[in-house]
């Protein structure tokens, strides 16, 4: 009986494992992370060396500073930023220079490329220039960023300041910029 019991034990449990069929793994499908660098809800702060050339105050002339800004970008594409500069500004007319400071408010349209960590841009406001004389202003330029870290990248732009002034003259004025940008 034993044997019997034994064999019919044996024969089940070869049976079972006939019919159990192949053994099924589970994939699961995982989507690649987000490796770009550009990112909405995103704040930036410049630190820039700013350049100037055109017509200030009546005069032309160029001139040299520096330059501190911070931006958000509410999406990846849209943003605004302010910026402060604060330099010299060296008429050729041969008269010394002059101390002025140009703040600048704008609305900042980038694309990003993701696989080159680098975004072209778009920039369109307005702000005032203050020095021997004040005033408002307008501005249209763009730029280029490249990321070479997650969180710090280079940039260059240039913008174009225009405006008038009834005694001083018409602004019409190049404002390059390049420096270093922080992400956070």
């Amino acid at each position: 009986m034993n044997k019997t019991l034994s064999l019919i034990a044996l024969v089940l449990a070869t049976a079972a494992t006939s019919f159990a069929g192949q053994a099924v793994s589970s994939k699961k499908v995982v989507a690649p992370a987000d490796d770009c660098r550009f990112r909405a809800n995103e704040w930036q702060v410049d630190v820039a060396a700013e350049g100037a050339g055109g017509n200030y105050n009546g005069k032309s002339g160029g001139g040299i500073g520096g330059d501190l800004g911070i931006n958000y970008f509410f999406t990846q594409y849209i943003g605004v930023g302010i910026d402060d500069a604060v330099g010299g500004f060296w008429p050729s007319s041969g008269a010394g220079a002059v101390g002025v400071d140009c703040l600048q408010a704008d609305l900042l349209l980038r694309y990003p490329i993701c696989a080159w960590n680098l975004a072209p841009y778009v920039m369109v406001g307005g702000g005032a220039t203050w020095g021997p004389v004040s005033q408002g202003d307008g501005n249209v330029g763009g730029g280029v960023e490249w990321r070479f870290a997650r969180n710090v990248g280079l940039f260059a732009e240039c913008r174009w300041l225009y405006g008038t002034g009834a005694a001083n003259g018409n602004l019409s004025m190049a404002l390059p910029r390049a420096g270093l940008r922080f992400n956070f």
